[in-house]
């Protein structure tokens, strides 16, 4: 018995530790070159000025596929409000996949391959899908999930971002 109380309080202190760590303030986004589908580049730097959704995906997640209305409609909501979003797909999605699933889904927003892996590791060694970033107007992320996010509070978060100056 002693030996599960020492369990769950060190996973309490972890637990506590995160989310200090998380709440302690924003971090800058990590500076990045996003292969878009199309061949042309966009930076990490691009993304100031504007509150934008950084989604890490891959064609073979469930729960990635699942959320994929639900980012197309985020973006619909608030594009023309200053809102933007990037979903980019795993190393080891299969590039001919990724394309047929953004021309099949007709996905509105900007797609990246990230061929090498270098954009998850720079992103904190992404390895689960979906894990999403929201980053603010002055290129800080905000706020991360990992799985699907809860929308109504997301939106709320994004509401709350695009008000700030």
């Amino acid at each position: 018995m002693k030996k599960y109380i020492a369990a769950a309080a060190i996973a309490l202190a972890l637990a506590v530790g995160v989310g200090v760590y998380l709440g302690s303030g924003n971090t800058a986004a990590p500076t990045s070159t996003f292969v878009l589908l199309d061949g042309s580049q966009k930076t990490t730097a691009d993304l100031k000025g504007k509150v934008t959704l950084v989604n890490f995906w891959a064609t073979s997640c469930v729960t990635c596929v699942g959320e994929m209305p639900k980012v197309i409609a985020t973006y619909d909501k608030y594009k023309s409000k200053g809102y933007d979003t990037l979903a980019v797909a795993m190393s080891y999605d299969p590039p001919s996949y990724v394309v047929n699933f953004a021309e099949t889904r007709k996905l509105p927003f900007k797609v990246a391959i990230d061929n090498t892996g270098s954009v998850a590791q720079a992103w904190g060694d992404v390895k689960l899908t979906p894990t999403t970033y929201l980053v603010n107007k002055q290129g800080e992320i905000v706020k991360r999930y990992v799985g699907e996010p809860d929308f109504a509070e997301l939106h709320k978060l994004i509401e709350k971002l695009l008000a700030e100056a």
